[in-house]
């Protein structure tokens, strides 16, 4: 039986392509579906199933039942950025998360564009350091960030939710960079807080910040800024126009 080289070497790439990213185009994930075993270094994050606000300290949380449905921070610490083993582009993302009183946290689509984590409980004026806020960049570049349309935070030691659909940039053929990435639509507890919100470039403090942009990333989640629990994190791929 004679065979082709061609079709051998086509069958390699996609098993290449399918081992990197498992996650087929309209498929949805929990990342937390089985701990942290999604994730890269989890250095200062542990597991529960239930968490809530310690009782001796209103700025940390504490493990009121074990388990491994959550990902959690108890108190502000050196922990690590949790980084996705998977690279990813276009996508709808559903989180769930707790703040205790005054702590900070952050998601970074590909690794680079920052939706703020953050006990705005209570605030009248909010800018693009608050919950749902889009942070600002560096220098020059830091009048990019974009306050949420609406304060939607609940209380600190409650359970919130952001609905998120994100569109990576796009580069042509050589690789120059031809769109900006978007933040599509930004839920926040059921209310709109962005919608159609282009981002220039990297998020201060993004990874690979001053590195050419690039089409796939991972998601990163900030853990050394404080206390901060999360409880599902559900992404599809998508392809957008």
């Amino acid at each position: 039986m004679t065979t082709n080289p061609l079709k051998l070497t086509t069958i390699a790439v996609l098993a290449v392509f399918c081992t990197q990213f498992s996650l087929v185009a309209g498929e949805s994930i929990d990342l937390l579906k089985d701990g942290l075993t999604a994730w890269q270094d989890s250095t200062g994050w542990t597991t529960a199933n239930e968490v809530i606000v310690n009782p001796a300290n209103e700025k940390e949380l504490t493990v009121s039942k074990p388990g491994k449905a959550i990902a959690v921070v108890v108190k502000k610490s050196r922990a690590a950025y949790l980084l996705t083993k998977e690279l990813h582009g276009d996508l709808e993302a559903v989180i769930e998360f707790m703040v205790p009183k005054g702590s900070n946290s952050g998601i970074y689509f590909m690794g680079r564009y920052e939706i703020q984590v953050l006990d705005s409980f209570g605030k009248t004026e909010v800018k693009h350091g608050d919950c749902g806020g889009i942070y600002q960049r560096w220098g020059k570049h830091k009048d990019n960030g974009q306050a949420p349309k609406v304060n939607a935070s609940t209380a600190p030691g409650t359970w919130q939710k952001f609905e998120i659909t994100f569109r990576a940039p796009r580069f042509d053929e050589t690789g120059k960079k031809t769109e900006n990435a978007r933040f599509v639509k930004v839920v926040h507890n059921g209310q709109l807080v962005h919608e159609n919100a282009e981002v220039t470039g990297p998020t201060r403090s993004a990874m690979k910040e001053h590195a050419p942009e690039e089409a796939r990333g991972p998601v990163r989640i900030q853990g050394d800024h404080g206390a901060v629990a999360y409880r599902t994190f559900t992404i599809k791929h998508l392809t957008l126009k």
